[in-house]
């Protein structure tokens, strides 16, 4: 079954939108105006982030990396990460498990 979730505000400047979701995966979009940021935050699930569009300065557990489209890469589970993001641009994150608290 096909499902279609409300986009919403994240962080300012941060749009993210729930593309799908089983119990034990969730994909969500997130997009950023340029200049905007991802709060550092940590969270049990492990998360895989592919950069759809734009650019971002990544900080995972204080060490710091620049992705650009095209780009992904993994964040272990309860790491200490968050983004600021240089271009206008799109993430396409996916957790496992689900995260619930974006129900």
């Amino acid at each position: 079954m096909i499902r279609t979730f409300p986009a919403q505000p994240a962080d300012p400047g941060v749009i993210r939108q729930v593309l799908s979701h089983a119990p034990d995966l969730m994909v969500v979009s997130f997009k950023f105006e340029d200049g905007a940021s991802g709060k550092l935050h940590n969270h049990p699930h492990v998360q895989s982030t592919y950069v759809k569009s734009g650019a971002f300065t990544f900080t995972i557990d204080e060490t710091e990396f620049a992705v650009k489209e095209g780009d992904s890469f993994v964040i272990p589970s309860n790491a200490v990460h968050g983004c600021t993001c240089t271009a206008a641009g799109e993430l396409i994150d996916t957790f496992t498990p689900r995260r619930d608290d974006f129900l």
